[in-house]
């Protein structure tokens, strides 16, 4: 099983033995590709999913340095913080693993704190929007989630 990004395309695909399983809509980076760090820009490149987070955790959990805020996403939240980097429902997140390109230095995709992620309805997927990750719709990325291991390729182009 391995995942592909399409920048291009905002597309994400799981594949399995060559054949496409699904398509997933998607919104990458706002800044476009690029791995530097504070860059705000979407790693390229092979990458694993180095670990799963939130799988306990209800449709539209509010996250903040990757633990559960205890919130719910609404749109009376969002009103009230509209400068706010939602990460929302589950976290996969991404390691390089290429030396110089998207890991280690000042290229560290883990360290970036790169992920694939859930995001409010009031986001538009289809179009770049994020700070550097990839983000879903949330019902997508509980199916993501429960269908893909630790270990999984991603691969960003």
């Amino acid at each position: 099983m391995e995942l592909e990004v399409d920048l291009q395309r905002q597309r994400m695909q799981l594949i399995e033995s060559g054949r496409t399983l699904r398509e997933f809509i998607v919104s990458t980076a706002t800044n476009g590709p690029g791995e530097i760090n504070g860059s705000g820009c979407t790693p390229r490149g092979a990458h694993i999913v180095r670990a799963k987070i939130g799988g306990d955790q209800p449709l539209g959990a509010v996250f903040r340095a990757r633990r559960p805020t205890g919130e719910i996403w609404t749109p009376e939240l969002h009103a009230q913080q509209p400068g706010r980097d939602w990460i929302l429902t589950r976290i996969l997140w991404l390691s390089g693993t290429e030396a110089g390109r998207n890991r280690l230095g000042l290229v560290d995709t883990f360290r970036r704190y790169i992920y694939i992620h859930g995001t409010p309805y009031a986001t538009q997927l289809g179009l770049p929007g994020s700070k550097g990750c990839v983000r879903m719709d949330n019902a997508d990325i509980i199916e993501l989630y429960d269908r893909v291991p630790v270990g999984t390729v991603v691969r960003i182009s």
